[in-house]
């Protein structure tokens, strides 16, 4: 399961907007919205104590680089982590920046996963609405559609290659603290982004307050 769910969850995206066309954003924002509290509260309950067990004492540096890490990949691909994506002009072509940076961030997002199995869920769900809405961004910007599916089929399988990089490759044991850490970063990142950008003018709502909650709470009881 490791591997097949955030395989499965980009699938199922690129299905959904592919076939069913949505057009209701707020359906989205809330979805969103709760992937990011989902995605925060798992790494901040899980992953985080686990890198504080260790006695290395540069993990919040670390940490910090992991952020600024992708804070970088952002100024290429725009913000497509947290489902900011814009436009709709032309494109020939695959957006070879945007394409690159993401499979970058999905890859890493795979190496803590074989540790804490819940993680594969996590980045599921944070990849289900990504998916949807990149694959509308394409399709309404006339992109090819075997470049569509290109681009997403390759995205689709970057975390769990991280998985089985980190699975059978026992020299990045030595680094699992250090890499896990910069994956924090990177999660902290993404996910604090996404809750505060999932609703318009990042004001908070009934409705985008409970799928915060919601996804806190189901963090606390995987």
């Amino acid at each position: 399961m490791n591997y097949v769910l955030p395989l499965l969850s980009v699938l199922i995206g690129y299905s959904i907007a592919l076939f069913f066309k949505p057009k209701n954003k707020t359906n989205l924002k809330l979805l969103l919205a709760f992937s990011g509290s989902f995605l925060l509260s798992l790494t901040v309950m899980h992953l985080l104590p686990d890198v504080y067990k260790s006695d290395n004492h540069n993990i919040g540096l670390f940490i910090m680089a992991g952020i600024l890490f992708q804070i970088i990949l952002e100024f290429f691909s725009k913000g497509a982590e947290h489902g900011h994506v814009h436009g709709h002009d032309t494109m020939t072509h695959i957006p070879w920046l945007l394409f690159i940076s993401l499979c970058i961030h999905a890859f890493l997002e795979g190496f803590p996963v074989s540790h804490h199995h819940s993680l594969a869920l996590g980045i599921a769900i944070h990849h289900l609405p990504i998916a949807i809405i990149l694959t509308t961004f394409f399709i309404n910007s006339s992109l090819n559609k075997k470049a569509i599916f290109a681009f997403m089929i390759t995205f689709a399988i970057m975390t769990p290659l991280g998985t089985i990089v980190s699975d059978y490759l026992p020299i990045l044991n030595d680094f699992y603290t250090q890499i896990t850490a910069i994956v924090i970063g990177i999660l902290f990142h993404i996910s604090s982004t996404i809750i505060f950008e999932s609703s318009e003018g990042h004001k908070f709502n009934i409705a985008k307050v409970s799928m915060i909650i919601f996804g806190i709470v189901l963090a606390y009881f995987i």
